[in-house]
């Protein structure tokens, strides 16, 4: 994609990369995009590098994506709501989502607290990236009907391997055999 100066057409949530650190874009800001990648833009603002959610894309031009869960109106987390907005975080190098990358190793769902319990790891323990993925998954996850707080921990053991892709992911990666 070629960088495209835009200008924001309403106030935009932004993390900073690679640190996740949560900004504020301003009404009226000139952003170049960068990459678009995922559903998710990187954005350039004020010199620092920045990663627009894709459902606020719509603050910057562009089609924001919804995440739809049905109506339930029984108060409960269905942790198949939480996995569906799961399948819609990226990684930002890799155009494949966390859940068929096998990133994501487990999901508790606490319907007294309202709080979900995200295990996940990353491609590399050293990965620059980390702050940004975690962030993107409180983002997501905190979507979900009737969820109060995310709590994503880093864990790095097992280590992840391409062995825990779907078979779909390697394929898409071009790496099953």
């Amino acid at each position: 994609m070629q960088q495209k100066i835009v200008i924001t057409e309403r106030e935009c949530k932004a993390r900073g990369v690679p640190n996740g650190d949560l900004q504020v874009i301003p009404q009226g800001e000139f952003v170049n995009i960068t990459q678009d990648l995922g559903g998710n833009y990187t954005v350039t603002w004020r010199g620092n590098m920045l990663r627009i959610d894709g459902t606020d894309a719509d603050a910057i031009g562009r089609k924001s994506q919804k995440l739809d869960f049905p109506i339930l109106n029984d108060g409960l987390i269905h942790k198949d709501h939480v996995l569906q907005a799961l399948a819609t975080v990226y990684d930002p190098e890799i155009p494949i989502d966390l859940l068929s990358l096998g990133l994501i190793y487990k999901v508790v769902v606490n319907q007294d607290t309202q709080t979900v319990h995200i295990d996940m790891t990353l491609t590399a323990p050293a990965c620059g990236m980390g702050p940004v993925l975690v962030g993107d998954v409180e983002y997501r996850v905190s979507m979900v009907p009737n969820v109060k707080k995310v709590a994503v921990e880093l864990i790095f053991d097992p280590p992840w391997s391409r062995e825990m892709m779907s078979e779909e992911a390697q394929l898409e990666a071009g790496i099953f055999f």
